[in-house]
């Protein structure tokens, strides 16, 4: 019978990682699929753009899940916000998408920008930068490891590190 360590009931039981992981997986190829429909030679079919604009927003949030998951709390306080700037980004690619091709010199601007670019720039590039630094600063000290929390780790490290030493045989000893 085999030692389960704690490394490997925590990635048995890290659920918020693994669909993380699964949903990163699932967006590249459709990303990969996206793009590669633009070289086909009837021309870009109507779905890649609408499969992009699901597929990108999809890959940002889990990353961001990835680097924010904690172990078997997973996102704690931060689901909210997360699922938040998903959606936004969601909506600010499709919605360029959906809106007419009409823009011309007397179009009207928004803050500047034509309303397709203003909807990408403002919606996707500042909108989530502002609510991921709001909510950060807000969760820091619960989502933060604290030095106990570090000490634990390195407590783990060097018991792992023992247990790998004494199972090595002579050889392996002397290959490293």
């Amino acid at each position: 019978m085999t030692d389960l360590n704690t490394s490997e009931i925590s990635a048995a039981t890290d659920v918020t990682r693994r669909a993380a992981l699964v949903a990163l997986f699932i967006s590249i190829v459709a990303i990969a699929v996206g793009y590669a429909a633009a070289f086909t030679r009837s021309g870009t079919p109507t779905w890649a753009p609408w499969l992009l604009a699901l597929a990108i927003p999809v890959a940002l949030g889990a990353i961001m899940i990835l680097g924010a998951a904690r172990g078997r709390t997973g996102l704690g306080p931060l689901k909210i916000p997360l699922v938040f700037v998903v959606l936004v980004l969601i909506i600010g690619f499709c919605a360029p998408l959906l809106l007419p091709a009409t823009e011309g010199p007397l179009s009207k601007l928004w803050l500047g920008l034509p309303a397709r670019a203003a909807i990408v720039i403002y919606g996707v590039g500042l909108l989530p930068i502002i609510v991921l630094r709001v909510a950060y600063a807000l969760t820091f000290e619960t989502q933060t490891p604290s030095a106990e929390d570090v000490e634990r780790g390195r407590t783990l490290r060097g018991a792992r590190r023992e247990n790998l030493s004494a199972s090595q045989t002579p050889i392996d000893k002397l290959r490293a």
